[in-house]
């Protein structure tokens, strides 16, 4: 299955999610914030998928988006925004960023699980 890293800097939100993607066969790698997550994705230049919150301390994850998209192997990987933030002025700053998708919190694994699938389906 699948190579996923989860940034957000909610300890709980990572567990939920962590044990959702793991329970659908899923590997999983953890940052806490932005930057954490840019030092962890350099250690795992095989995701497939990067799942990030907005607001976090350190560095955003609109920007870490932009930052990863700058590595030539994240390029096309896809990342999708899990966050309570949705205004139109940050979701253009996350498309600009190369944000695929947007699923606004709080999380609900039973509608989130799907949406994942179907965009790791869509780059296999």
């Amino acid at each position: 299955m699948a190579k996923i890293m989860i940034v957000d800097d909610s300890e709980t939100l990572r567990i939920q999610l962590r044990e959702a993607l793991e329970d659908a066969g899923h590997s999983v790698v953890e940052g806490v914030d932005g930057a954490d997550g840019l030092r962890v994705a350099g250690e795992n230049a095989d995701l497939n998928m990067i799942i990030t919150d907005y607001n976090m301390p350190q560095m955003d994850g609109v920007t870490m988006a932009a930052k990863l998209r700058d590595i030539p192997h994240f390029q096309k990987t896809p990342i999708l925004m899990l966050t309570t933030e949705a205004t139109p002025d940050i979701k253009a700053a996350g498309k600009s960023a190369g944000i695929l998708a947007w699923i606004v919190k709080p999380l609900v694994p039973s509608k989130v699980m799907p949406a994942i699938e179907k965009v790791l389906a869509r780059g296999s």
